[in-house]
């Protein structure tokens, strides 16, 4: 059953007593520099990858140190969680190393990959719902009829203190630190990693990063209360909370410099940045903290940073279309309509005018029966693929010079 505990605080020595305990057991994940961002953002920065983390994010030690504080009766009896994915996995895994029964609500759009890994584990998932929120609820009458122990996703002491690992081994690897940046859903790793880093560097600054589309935890920060969302929608699931718990946000209020937020755009934009410049797969949870960077929200001039990749399960069909939507924002692709007269030759006039703009042609639909459609006239949608926002603009000008009336899709 869930313990309501609203109130508590969270030790730097339960924080190193989670780390002994998780031992081995758990990837101490390194620190990388991030060269491709040291001129973008004015400052040093350092990824530090939990998608490389046992089952793909760092809930894993949030998840085996609170089982591991289960009393052998607890566990005879098993457990029972909420969680749109990353949670689920890090619960089935650690309840499969400690031979627990276990039960996990889903969210009933929760991504494929997640609700695959995580029956894969051996939990027993249940889908229910169509938020987190919903599933929550969901797990909590399922701990409550069946006497099972409430695992829950970023709320308790326990839970904290096991993510509040990720911040002692940064600031053991990267020492001298200024800046950690850190993806917000519920606040429970930002709170855990925050207390961990003060305990040492006080002066170190934490902040958080929230997608505009799940921000509750933002304006409850900002509030000083807590703040309900109606609707949590974002490419970054792992964050789509629609309330922080008053504990989580009494930690935040103590220990986290700041919150900001981040739009879509710079979520898509953070996860192709983490792919070709880090070859890092990261979800859209697992890149808001970078998005916060490349946002330009957070000054880093002169300083080192270490930005926190949460998590990387991503179903590889989101990723597909988050890629091609980042590059339609940077202007790396781009799709046209335009006609052409309906005789030979004018497809191939539009082309050669498109090859003398170096721009790549990656496919041609040639349609003559469209509405609106002179007569003699052909339709004509272009997907090219171009080197920037600039040289987008740069083949639209030159087409538009060649005479053509050109719909940018």
């Amino acid at each position: 059953m869930e313990i309501h505990a609203e109130y508590y605080e969270v030790t730097d020595g339960a924080i190193r007593d989670a780390a002994r305990i998780l031992g081995e057991r758990v990837h101490r994940t390194p620190v990388l520099k991030f060269e491709a961002l040291q001129g973008f953002s004015g400052g040093e920065v350092y990824v530090k990858p939990e998608n490389l983390q046992k089952t793909g994010s760092f809930k894993i030690r949030g998840a085996l140190y609170k089982l591991e504080s289960l009393s052998e009766e607890q566990k005879g009896c098993g457990v029972v969680a909420a969680s749109a994915g990353n949670h689920a996995q890090g619960v089935a895994l650690a309840a499969r190393w400690l031979s627990v029964p276990c039960k996990v609500v889903m969210p009933e759009d929760a991504p494929l990959v997640k609700v695959a890994s995580t029956r894969k584990y051996g939990a027993e998932v249940i889908l229910h719902g169509d938020s987190f929120d919903q599933a929550y609820e969901h797990a909590n009458r399922i701990a409550d009829d069946q006497g099972l122990s409430f695992i829950h996703a970023f709320d308790g002491p326990v839970i904290i203190a096991g993510q509040g690992t990720v911040g002692l081994e940064i600031v053991s690897q990267v020492p001298d630190v200024d800046t950690i940046i850190v993806p917000v859903g519920g606040g429970g790793l930002i709170s855990g990693i925050a207390i961990a880093v003060k305990s040492v560097r006080p002066e170190v600054r934490v902040i958080g990063v929230q997608a505009e589309g799940a921000s509750a935890a933002y304006r409850s920060f900002k509030k000083g209360q807590v703040v309900e969302q109606a609707h949590a929608r974002t490419i970054a699931d792992g964050l789509a909370i629609k309330r922080p718990r008053a504990g989580t946000l009494k930690l935040m209020k103590k220990y986290v410099d700041d919150l900001i937020l981040v739009s879509e755009d710079d979520v898509a934009r953070a996860i192709l940045l983490y792919l070709e410049r880090a070859r890092l797969v990261t979800e859209g949870a697992g890149a808001a903290s970078l998005a916060g960077v490349i946002s330009g929200k957070i000054d880093l001039g002169g300083k080192k940073a270490v930005v926190v990749a949460s998590g990387g399960n991503i179903d590889v069909n989101v990723l597909a279309r988050v890629i091609d939507h980042a590059l339609v924002e940077e202007g790396r692709y781009l799709r046209i309509v335009t006609t052409v007269p309906d005789r030979p030759g004018g497809l191939h006039r539009l082309l050669g005018t498109v090859y003398s703009t170096k721009a790549n042609v990656i496919s041609v639909v040639h349609e003559r029966l469209q509405p609106g459609v002179a007569l003699g006239a052909t339709e004509v949608t272009l997907t090219l693929e171009t080197r920037d926002r600039q040289h987008a603009e740069g083949v639209l000008d030159g087409l538009r010079d060649a005479g053509y009336q050109l719909r940018v899709l």
